[in-house]
This record gives C-alpha cells, structure tokens and sequence, in this order.
C-alpha cells in the first residue's frame, strides 16, 4: 500500500519545514497505514556529527514516548489482576510518601505530585537507585490537591515501573522487552543505543553551532524516559495502537487507556491525558500517543485509531517542533486521502427486533427505529445503538444510554411500549 505521490510531497515539505524552522541536525518520520509503514522521510545532515546520515533505522532516545510502554507494564499487570487501577500506590511501594494516591491517578497524572525529583537535575545527571529517588521524596513537595487537573510527573512514572517490577519479580527493561518489544517484534528499541545510533545536539542561540548534550543512565527514572528506538521500530508501536494484539494488551484496555482521564482546565479535551496516553483532539477525532524529549532528542508518536493512521516523528535537537509534527502529518494524510464510507448494501433481516423498526415517540418528540449494519439504531431527540441481551430486551451500545437497558413491554403479545432506562416509547405521541 503507497501513498499518492501529492501526498508524499505534502509529508516531506511538513518534515522540511519543522527541520529548517526549528534548526534540527537531523529529524526523520514515519506513516503508518492499516499497519504497514507507507512512508519515511528524514532531512537534516547530522545524526551523530560522524557522517551517519538520519534514516529510519538509525536509533534516537525516545524521551518520554517510554512512559507509554511503562504503563501497558501497569495495565497488563491490571488485566492478570496483579493489581487495581484504584489501589494506592502505597499498598505495592509500603512506607513511600504519596503512597496515598492511587495507581490510576498516576497513570493519567492527576494525583498533584510534583513534576520532578528532588536533587539535581535527573534529565543531565547521572540516575540514582530506587532507594535514593525515593528517599528525597515528602509529601509537601505536591503540586497540588489530587484530581483537580491534569499535572505531568515524570516520578509518578519512576514508580509506576517500580510496581510492576515488583508485582513481575522481575526488572522494570526486562519486562518492556519480554512482554512488549519482543512480541510486537521491535528489535531495535533498547536501554542504551546500539549502532547506528545518533547523538544529541543543542544548537547554540548565536553561533548556530552544535553542542553535544549528555545521554546519563537515567537509573531509577528510567521508567519515564530511557529508551532508544528507531521511525521502523516506532511504526510497529503506532500499529499496535490502531489494532492490539492480545498478546499485549486488549482492544478493550486500549479503548481505556486512550479515554480522557483528566485534562488542564485551560485546554479542556482539546488536550487531555488517558492512561498513559497524551490525547490530542482534532475536530470530531482523537488522536492518541504521546510525545518524547531527553537532552539532544525529541520524539512524537500519535494515531487516529477511527482512521487507522499513525504517525512518528525522531529528532536529534534539544528544542523545536519535531514532538508534535506527527499530528500534522496525520492531518496531511487524513486531508489528501480521505478515509472511504464502507459500501451501502441492503440490510439483513434481523435475528431479533424487526418488530421495533419505525416511528416511536417519547412524549410528543418523533423518534425513529432502524437498522444500520445490522444494529438496531434509535435516532431523534433520543440517540443510540442497541444490541440484544435476550427476548424483549436490549443493551444501548453508545450514546447517553450506553450501558442501559431498554425493555420491550407488552400486552399479551402486542407491544404498549418500550421502557428506555425508564423514558417511556410510545407508538404515538400524547393525546393521539
């Protein structure tokens, strides 16, 4: 599957853009198509200063797209019931402050920890134990009260790892790459870099010449930010996104991690944070992933999972629009290629609830009964999608009654009504 060649013309003018405009040695990004990677791009001439040329298999750090695979640790932990989103971290991590917070509001940063950890700088230091992280930590260092907004914390995520190491008996890598990179087969994501492997720049205010930045084992924050991976590797990762595999996670838990958890109240659901997922709305789509820097790099990975696209984004720079580039690729994807309707075909007689097709009324508010691929669809005042649970009776699919139960009620065998969640469907409206 290829893309259309104004297509492709339109991606690399957008990674060209971000790369002289924001003065990056190197960025290099990635489409993803209904799980195949469609296209590659990279522009700039310095990965590593040693004449590696950028390309999609050359390794960047990945920065804080690593939290993203912290927490499938944590949901796959939830999923064996090794633990519950509500429990409080104290209850895996005894004696640590913020042990009152849950795992849950961890997840989706909303539990008021303050964004970093004590001491030096961790991103341009060498990284300490879990014992020295967690030694500086106190419970008046909070940003604020839990669940009033949406408050990034990289120490959050250090302890998430810490949890499900513990819960696995087994270290926070091993776990990413025994249950994560090696059954989505993304052999060339790792703890450290492995040639060919760029090299982190800053790029001087004044002389516009190149710094190389530091690249420390982040130790005990690893879990937020250490990893290392390539446009290929990270093309696999978008993948899983659009369509899980259940040999990592479930299309279920992913449709949970990448539903709004909490958001700041300045940007509401335009953007917001899931479960370990940065949700990015875009008109009537979300798009979900998340976003990556660490000294010298910058990374971006976000899907439209309606439209199964997906694109990342590896930069070599310290500062500039490499993170978020991948939404406006998606944009540019989404725009030049429009996803198709399905085909209409004519509908199937249903196995149950044809007698309900037609007008209904709740009050004196029309409402219609139809069919719409093979669902039972109540549109008008009231909108929603029903699937049968037994005779006479329907769960609602979407909408304000998801979840709900809607009730045939009839006289002998005529139908009075239909008892939605205890609104009232009549075959006329009052009085008639």
């Amino acid at each position: 599957m290829t893309l259309r060649s104004d297509t492709v013309a339109a991606l690399y003018a957008e990674v060209a853009v971000a790369q002289s405009e924001w003065k990056l040695p190197s960025i290099n990004a990635g489409v993803v198509r209904d799980g195949e990677l469609v296209w590659t791009g990279s522009r700039g001439q310095i990965a590593d200063g040693e004449g590696l040329a950028p390309g999609p298999f050359v390794q960047y750090r990945i920065g804080s797209i690593t939290k993203t695979l912290t927490a499938v640790l944590v949901m796959q932990c939830r999923d064996d019931g090794l633990l519950a989103l509500n429990d409080a971290v104290g209850k895996h991590l005894p004696g640590i402050a913020f042990g009152d917070l849950t795992i849950r509001q961890l997840l989706a940063h909303s539990g008021g920890m303050n964004a970093e950890p004590e001491g030096d700088w961790w991103e341009r230091n060498p990284g300490v134990s879990f014992e020295a992280l967690t030694g500086a930590m106190d419970d008046s260092q909070a940003a604020g009260r839990p669940d009033r907004r949406h408050h990034y914390s990289n120490l959050g995520y250090a302890l998430l790892g810490e949890i499900a190491a513990r819960l696995r008996g087994a270290p926070w890598m091993e776990l990413v790459a025994s249950r994560i990179l090696d059954p989505l087969e993304m052999r060339r994501t790792t703890y450290f870099p492995v040639a060919p492997a760029a090299r982190g720049f800053s790029v001087h205010p004044f002389s516009g010449r190149l710094e190389q930045e530091p690249a420390y084992d982040a130790g005990a924050m690893a879990p937020a930010g250490q990893l290392w991976s390539t446009i290929e590797d990270l093309a696999k990762y978008a993948s899983f996104w659009i369509d899980p595999g259940y040999d990592v996670l479930s299309r279920d838990t992913i449709d949970e991690m990448a539903a709004p958890a909490a958001a700041d109240p300045r940007e509401a659901l335009s953007a917001s944070y899931g479960l370990g997922l940065r949700l990015h709305a875009d008109g009537t789509h979300l798009f979900a992933g998340h976003t990556g820097s660490m000294p010298g790099f910058l990374a971006g990975l976000f899907v439209d999972r309606e439209r199964r696209i997906g694109a990342v984004t590896l930069a070599n720079g310290t500062f500039g629009k490499c993170a978020m580039v991948p939404v406006d690729l998606l944009r540019i994807v989404a725009r030049y290629e429009p996803l198709l309707p399905p085909e209409w075909l004519p509908e199937p007689t249903l196995a149950q609830g044809e007698e309900l097709l037609g007008h209904w009324y709740w009050g004196n508010t029309p409402l219609t009964m139809s069919v719409e691929a093979g669902i039972l669809q109540l549109s008008g005042g009231l909108t929603s999608r029903f699937s049968p649970l037994g005779p006479d009776l329907y769960r609602g699919r979407d909408g304000y009654f998801a979840g709900e139960k809607l009730r045939v009620v009839r006289d002998g065998t005529a139908i009075t009504h239909l008892n939605l969640a205890t609104f009232v469907l009549t075959r006329t409206p009052y009085g008639a």
